[in-house]
């Protein structure tokens, strides 16, 4: 199949998702990847989850690794696998993350910081540490990981905001550090995103419907609406295609504008 990612190997994390009426981020990039023609590793910790993804995309074109990616010996598994069994990675997607528990800095425990940071932050850290010399060997890669606009906006909990600041200080980093071998670095900024994470969470947190929760976030964004899981896809695959070979070290807002709006 031709296609914008054809004839390259993309590792994708958390592309299995919550049960939900929208696709998830993870699940939304995996399907946007095979269907440019990449062939893609899907991982999750929850392996039906992640198989359900790949039924969707066809089972030829992607293969599951059911992982903890918060465990370096797992992390090291995902690319030793990839490798034996494709030879190469041309991208590795970065997409867990986590928010549940998060509260004011006076309110929050200290071994839920370790969970949000350990989750968010240390499994890409750990996940690019892995893959990154096949890529600097081959003199190519695109390493993709999903921050938040939480990242450089006010928000009222600090555990989440911090984590993903630190992502998009990391992923500056690795750009730099990288360049010389070919290897490019990006972060996507989701803004208010209607997914399962997002909405089921909430609805069960609040007991509110969801459909109360989407009309809340739909007015707080100056486009009159959330996005979809399939907006960040897009913008996983421009960064992910050789359209973006010269697109290194930057922050990619996909935010409807809310940025403008929250400053």
């Amino acid at each position: 199949m031709s296609g914008r990612l054809s004839g390259k190997v993309a590792i994708v994390t958390g592309a299995g998702q919550q049960p939900g009426s929208t696709p998830g981020n993870g699940r939304a990039t995996a399907i946007r990847f095979a269907e440019e023609g990449a062939t893609c590793v899907l991982v999750d910790i929850n392996h039906d989850w992640a198989e359900e993804t790949r039924e969707m995309i066809g089972q030829d074109k992607a293969v599951t690794v059911a992982a903890d990616v918060t465990d370096e010996a797992a992390c090291r598994d995902i690319v030793r696998q990839t490798l034996e069994k494709f030879g190469r990675i041309d991208v590795l997607h970065n997409n867990v993350g986590l928010s549940k528990g998060d509260r004011a800095t006076p309110d929050l425990d200290a071994d839920v910081w370790d969970r949000i940071m350990t989750l968010n932050l240390k499994s890409m850290f750990m996940l690019c540490k892995a893959a990154l010399p096949s890529m600097r060997e081959r003199r190519t890669g695109s390493i993709i990981t999903i921050s938040s606009t939480s990242s450089l906006s006010m928000r009222p909990t600090v555990g989440y905001k911090t984590s993903k600041g630190a992502i998009n200080t990391f992923t500056q980093h690795i750009a730099a550090e990288n360049a010389p071998f070919g290897v490019r670095a990006n972060v996507i900024l989701p803004g208010l995103i209607d997914t399962p994470m997002a909405i089921e969470r909430r609805a069960a947190e609040s007991g509110r419907s969801r459909e109360d929760i989407r009309a809340e976030r739909d007015a707080l964004v100056p486009m009159g609406h959330m996005g979809e899981a399939w907006d960040v896809a897009n913008a996983a695959v421009f960064l992910a295609s050789d359209e973006a070979r010269y697109v290194t070290g930057v922050l990619l807002p996909v935010d409807g504008g809310l940025l403008l709006k929250r400053g």
